[in-house]
């Protein structure tokens, strides 16, 4: 574990994440996420974007991946309504020795080795927490640790930004913070050709014919203004293939028959999301009958 020593006090840096995400959707907004990261002038500095949108849309794996695009080592922090200052910035522990240690969170990991931070769901963490970061999201880029005593400046590489989901928050979160957290970059569901990608690259073992019933699923349910991702999707599809499989003497890759994929489909979607959404699959299979 790499350790630096600032002020006389010794930290030790986590590690990044390295996660095998793949951003598959709009180029888009890989590049607006770049744009809010970049620096033109000597007197600017960089913005830290908050990524919008509701749960499952991919807003962490949007981040990961513009941090990534950059070549720079990303550190995923999952905050919570828990999640006090200390968490945010250092931690005290005891050693095997006995004696104090101070390890690194995440975000002063990436703030040390000109990395991107990623907080994720920001919206669960409260005001006293996002204030602790006040100083690192402006120009002063530094934070405090009351706890070892010493200031903690960011290199200039470093980057930052925080995704929340759209739906109700657990702190709402005063004007000084959200005005530190921008642009506000909204990730929406994608279009039926963009989901069938990222089903495909999530679920490169699965029929095809499958992938297409669960996009058809999930366009029906973004019609009615339902709220089910196509990462509920991914899920739905993930359990219906090991039913699927599970069949005495049925090859791993089988997808079986129609009814038979549209079933275990309607039975995983029951399990996983609600009833509602088992009879979408319900109309497909009756659909599949009639045909």
């Amino acid at each position: 574990m790499e350790k630096v020593t600032i002020d006389g006090v010794e930290l030790q840096l986590g590690e990044p994440d390295e996660i095998p995400m793949a951003w598959v959707g709009r180029e888009d907004l890989v590049t607006q996420v770049l744009a809010s990261w970049l620096v033109i002038g000597r007197n600017d500095f960089p913005l830290n974007p908050r990524l919008v949108g509701r749960p499952g849309v991919g807003k962490t794996t949007l981040a990961y991946h513009a941090g990534k695009r950059l070549g720079r080592p990303v550190y995923l922090y999952q905050a919570t309504m828990d999640t006090r200052p200390e968490d945010l910035i250092v931690t005290p522990v005891l050693s095997d020795a006995g004696k104090i240690k101070y390890m690194a969170s995440p975000i002063v990991s990436a703030m040390i080795k000109g990395g991107v931070a990623v907080i994720d769901e920001g919206n669960r963490m409260s005001e006293k927490s996002w204030a602790s970061l006040a100083p690192l999201m402006d120009n002063r880029r530094y934070v405090e640790s009351v706890v070892a005593g010493i200031k903690i400046r960011a290199h200039r590489d470093f980057r930052l930004c925080t995704t929340m989901n759209d739906d109700a928050s657990t702190f709402e979160l005063p004007e000084y913070i959200h005005s530190r957290l921008q642009p506000r970059i909204y990730i929406d569901f994608p279009e039926q050709d963009e989901e069938l990608l990222i089903l495909k690259e999530n679920l490169p073992f699965a029929d095809e014919e499958i992938l297409e019933y669960v996009v058809e699923f999930l366009q029906a349910a973004h019609d009615a203004e339902e709220r089910y991702s196509v990462r509920d999707g991914i899920n739905i599809a993930r359990y219906a293939l090991k039913r699927l499989a599970a069949r005495p003497g049925e090859r791993p890759d089988s997808g079986g028959s129609a009814p038979e994929a549209i079933a275990c489909m309607k039975e995983a979607a029951a399990m996983i999301l609600d009833e509602t959404a088992a009879e979408y699959f319900q109309v497909l299979l009756e659909e599949d009958d009639e045909a």
